[in-house]
């Protein structure tokens, strides 16, 4: 009955959302997605992760077959493709292979085995419709939200000390080079997050279980979460509200060369394109994440995830999408969120609710004040910018010592099944 609930709310949310695309006369994630299992998909790549996610539930041998099954259906795309003269493109293999899984499942299994299989081949395709979901929530705030808030959080940025302004600075000076790595850190996010759940999920074809929590459901619940706050909070950016890249639109070429004036902080108007996609910066909550959960891996996966960490921070600023207060609610808000999804899926404590009740309220204050405070932001510096640091921190030191208590009080699950006595 949650599977069957879960999966009715999913089907509910993306219709809506196809009726809201469809309303300003877009395709929505639905049709996004059927597409793609006859016309060339846009990001192959992506498929074929989803297509590795849902693999997790295979045989080596199976994984071997879906793997050279995906692969023999592009080749045949590719050729009447080719030959057509039409857009070419891979990844409809890995859909159809995923799709097959679901059909496998259904058709042939039965029971527990059934139901394992169907939540490898939802994992996948959830991953997928969470990119295509994406798409359409951006193109629903840039529609529904003609004015945007920049100056707001432009003026409370002033409390940190400008840091987009700085970063976009420090980025050019040591271009080609800052930005070439950058940019490929800051696209490829969903491709190491990818990495690091298959690492999480390894043992589930032979435990014929999934883990009680891993990676890829904060990954998910962050992407539906975050896009209703841009709709509560519409930013389009530094970059954009300030920069070159807003045209016409821009309230000035300033960004990052000259740091905008304190005054009288009003919504401006901006392009019905831009998506409004900053607060929280949602590119910062996927990076603290994937570096929580690389802190139960090896050495070198600790190294990738703080790696990966710090480039993407640093990308956020320096390619100015983002102003540093954003970054400070992405912080509030993945830990918050991700300290619910351990607690649903680990069971509720005292702690664990205290501190879901915490983050969710440092997270509303730091909105609230972004909005009514940001000019005594700007004038004292020296007293928000410390709070600011001081609120983020008690969310980062909550959660790490609540995990910690957990840890120690909590057995292990692979430590808690029986081991055969020695002879």
């Amino acid at each position: 009955m949650p599977w069957a609930a879960a999966g009715a709310a999913t089907l509910g949310f993306l219709i809506a959302l196809e009726c809201a695309a469809r309303r300003y006369g877009l395709p929505g994630p639905i049709t996004h997605h059927a597409r793609e299992v006859v016309f060339a998909p846009h990001s192959g790549p992506l498929l074929y992760a989803g297509m590795a996610l849902a693999m997790v539930v295979l045989t080596w041998r199976q994984r071997l077959v879906a793997v050279g099954a995906a692969i023999g259906i592009d080749v045949v795309f590719f050729l009447v493709r080719w030959a057509a003269g039409a857009e070419t493109n891979f990844g409809n293999g890995a859909l159809w292979v995923v799709l097959g899984i679901a059909v496998v499942a259904v058709t042939r299994r039965t029971g527990p085995e059934r139901l394992l299989l169907l939540k490898g081949a939802g994992l996948g395709l959830l991953l997928v419709a969470g990119h295509k979901t994406g798409d359409t929530w951006l193109l629903i705030t840039s529609k529904t939200r003609p004015t945007v808030l920049d100056p707001y959080v432009a003026l409370a940025d002033h409390a940190l000390g400008d840091p987009s302004w700085l970063a976009g600075r420090i980025v050019e000076a040591t271009a080609p080079i800052s930005t070439g790595v950058l940019h490929v850190v800051y696209g490829q996010l969903p491709l190491a997050a990818a990495l690091v759940g298959l690492h999480q999920l390894r043992h589930v074809a032979v435990e014929r279980r999934f883990p009680a929590h891993h990676l890829v459901r904060t990954f998910l619940v962050i992407g539906l979460l975050g896009p209703a706050v841009y709709m509560l909070f519409p930013v389009v950016g530094p970059v954009y509200a300030y920069g070159a890249d807003g045209g016409q639109w821009a309230a000035g070429h300033l960004w990052p060369d000259t740091l905008p004036s304190i005054g009288a902080p009003h919504p401006i108007p901006f392009d019905g394109i831009t998506p409004r996609n900053c607060m929280p910066s949602l590119h910062t909550a996927w990076a603290v994440t994937l570096f929580v959960h690389t802190r139960e891996g090896s050495r070198a996966m600790r190294f990738a995830g703080t790696f990966w960490l710090v480039a993407t921070l640093s990308a956020t600023l320096g390619f100015g999408y983002h102003y540093g207060v954003d970054l400070v609610a992405g912080v509030v808000f993945a830990l918050t969120v991700e300290a619910a999804m351990r607690s649903l899926a680990r069971g509720w404590d005292r702690p664990a609710t205290w501190l879901v009740a915490y983050g969710t309220t440092v997270f509303t204050v730091l909105l609230v004040a972004y909005r009514g405070l940001p000019t005594p932001m700007a004038e004292y510096p020296w007293v928000f910018g410390p709070l600011l640091v001081l609120l983020m921190t008690s969310v980062i030191h909550g959660y790490a010592r609540t995990t910690a208590l957990r840890e120690t009080t909590t057995v292990p699950e692979r430590q808690r099944e029986p081991r055969p006595e020695l002879a």
